[in-house]
């Protein structure tokens, strides 16, 4: 399977935000935001991987800064990191005052995508990095699925721990948590 560069997987879209798009303090909601990162994470992850890839996980979003009803929306989504079957998204989110034509950075996500083909996940290209910011964005991408499943195992195991309690011992610690 060839590799494919991170300049290559570029995907950028912009969205002018409407009053459909607001929140009850006018601002645009979250979730509008969150559905569009979901798309371009999508885009972007299927253009580079060949196949259709589907949502795994959302990583992290940082909404820096709210947006206006009727700002222009900007996303940018490349590939970061690429597992065997699985890639990861870096998307950054911009909004743009369109009369002065301020912009300013309002959130940055990743998000994971897994390629699949007949409903099973597919092996994904290899990604190139050439850069020195796109080695450390790949580095970035490893670090945090690692930390994303030893996570996912230390939760499991204090789980485990805390179903073994009694009754009265699990009413300690819900106190104690506060």
């Amino acid at each position: 399977m060839t590799g494919v560069r991170v300049t290559d997987t570029r995907v950028e879209t912009s969205q002018v935000m409407t009053p459909n798009d607001a929140n009850f303090l006018g601002k645009v909601f979250g979730g509008t935001i969150l559905s569009l990162i979901d798309l371009v994470a999508y885009a972007t992850a299927t253009r580079f991987a060949g196949n259709i890839c589907v949502t795994a996980s959302f990583d992290k979003v940082d909404f820096l800064e709210p947006i206006e009803v009727g700002e222009l929306v900007t996303m940018v989504g490349h590939v970061s990191y690429v597992g065997r079957t699985s890639v990861q998204v870096r998307i950054e989110v911009s909004a743009e005052n369109v009369y002065t034509r301020a912009r300013r950075s309002t959130n940055i996500a990743w998000v994971t995508m897994v390629a699949v083909k007949d409903g099973k996940p597919v092996e994904v290209p290899r990604l190139i990095c050439e850069t020195r910011e796109e080695k450390l964005r790949y580095l970035e991408g490893k670090m945090r699925k690692e930390r994303r499943a030893a996570f996912r195992a230390e939760l499991e195991r204090e789980l485990v721990e805390l179903e073994t309690l009694s009754d009265p011992e699990l009413d300690a610690v819900v106190v104690a948590a506060g």
